[in-house]
């Protein structure tokens, strides 16, 4: 602010103060948006564009994002349990390895051991099989988590010792071949043909979804305003809340859009006494089942890493491990319950996984594990601990099985499909480190 000069006896007089106008990112900022997810969702849009031009129009149709929902899934549920381990500034390298192994375990016990005690069909064969996957991931999740925090072994050796174990053991417990067929309830947790909501459904869990999205932010907003936190502003709130609608009715639009295959929609007309119009008969899918495990497994993580001790513990160990000894958190059993977490999700990952292909091999997830850290990673968890979100490792699953689903379009090598994720996950953890020295700053 300037002061001119008056004459003596009059008064000075002030130059109005000129404000610069607010830019576009500190609004956002001062709308509390995370700049960095809204950077993941352009990159995402700008891979689903690209590929869908390259591809001559295949990619954003409704055959192949139905495709691309159910096969991101297993992806998404452990990404959600990698995030806590990396934030606790560790790393799990055995999750591919271990997914085999559970999924060669689960396969084993339906196909040729409970059958020899239940009978083959039994209805608890399923479960059984189910509950054994869980309690097996948690086990040898729970083995490696003890080692690191107990042992004080660096995460990296006991994962890495990890990832050639379990595979071996993968191998082992089936001589190295397939193990195959599930049982038939049990193939719905992985999609397939039947193994989705249906159009009535979806439309259900999609206004259901819109109404949580809308109960969420007016419960944060009343939080803020009890503690007396710095209230969100209302249009931002708007904003969310529709983006959120519609991003939610338009996902289960574009599910519904696609059709049963016509031998599967004849039997379901048969089944149900349907007759067959001359057109054919089409039969939305909807929202498959491993979408909701995930979606169902990014809520309750979300919550416990949001709105639990255990949650904030784990972030507390990530900013300051010697702090948060000394508060009296007991950071070693901290650190073993997320590998145990991760174990646990490695085993519904799995049950998803050989649920949708019908068998299991001594193969079975390989190189999951770069697929887990990436999606992590790029969805901003930071490798210096400390930091991460669960939406975030989400969204990043969402991007690499976009660029995995893309490049088989382009019909491009095996090989080079690895050497495209390698780069990106280099590219993620070097924009992590730029955005943290930026930060400190």
């Amino acid at each position: 602010m300037s002061v001119t000069e008056a004459p003596p006896g009059e008064t000075q007089h002030h130059e109005p103060i000129r404000r610069p106008r607010a830019s576009l990112t500190s609004a956002l900022r001062s709308a509390e948006f995370d700049l960095r997810t809204l950077g993941m969702v352009g990159l995402l849009i700008v891979i689903w564009v690209g590929f869908h031009i390259m591809s001559g129009g295949t990619f954003l149709t409704p055959r192949n994002l139905w495709n691309l929902s159910v096969q991101f899934a297993p992806v998404a549920i452990m990404a959600t349990g990698m995030v806590l381990v990396i934030v606790t500034r560790n790393i799990d390298l055995s999750v591919g390895s271990m997914m085999g192994m559970v999924g060669m375990a689960v396969a084993l016990l339906q196909a040729e051991i409970l059958p020899n005690f239940l009978g083959f069909g039994h209805p608890a064969i399923w479960l059984i099989a189910i509950g054994g996957a869980l309690v097996m991931g948690g086990l040898v999740g729970l083995f490696q988590g003890l080692i690191v925090a107990y042992a004080g072994v660096p995460s990296f050796i006991v994962t890495l010792g990890g990832l050639l174990v379990w595979r071996g053991v993968a191998w082992s417990l089936s001589s190295g071949r397939t193990v195959a067929p599930m049982d038939s309830t049990f193939q719905l947790l992985g999609g397939g043909s039947r193994g989705s909501l249906g159009e009535v459904g979806s439309w259900i869990v999609g206004v259901l979804a819109c109404l949580g999205i809308v109960a969420i932010l007016l419960y944060d907003r009343r939080q803020r305003r009890r503690y007396g936190f710095r209230l969100r502003p209302t249009w931002a709130m708007v904003t969310l809340a529709v983006v959120g609608s519609a991003a939610v009715l338009g996902a289960v639009w574009v599910m519904n859009s696609y059709y049963l295959p016509e031998n599967v929609a004849m039997q379901v007309a048969q089944e149900q006494g349907i007759p067959w119009p001359e057109g054919g008969l089409k039969i939305p899918m909807g929202i498959s089942y491993p979408v909701l495990i995930a979606i169902g497994v990014m809520l309750v993580m979300g919550f416990v890493a949001n709105e639990r001790r255990f949650g904030r513990y784990v972030y507390s160990i990530g900013g300051n491990p010697e702090a948060s000894e000394l508060s009296g958190i007991n950071t070693r059993w901290t650190i073993a319950k997320t590998f145990m977490t991760m174990g646990i999700l490695v085993g519904v990952a799995a049950v998803v996984t050989v649920a949708r292909l019908n068998a299991a091999t001594s193969g079975l997830g390989t190189l999951a594990e770069l697929y887990v850290i990436a999606a992590a990673v790029i969805g901003g968890t930071s490798l210096a601990g400390g930091l991460g979100t669960i939406p975030g490792a989400v969204l990043g699953a969402l991007v690499m099985q976009s660029l995995q689903s893309g490049m088989v379009l382009m019909k491009v090598d095996a090989p080079l499909q690895d050497i495209v994720v390698g780069i990106v996950l280099v590219v993620a953890v070097a924009v992590d480190v730029v955005y943290r020295k930026r930060a400190a700053q």
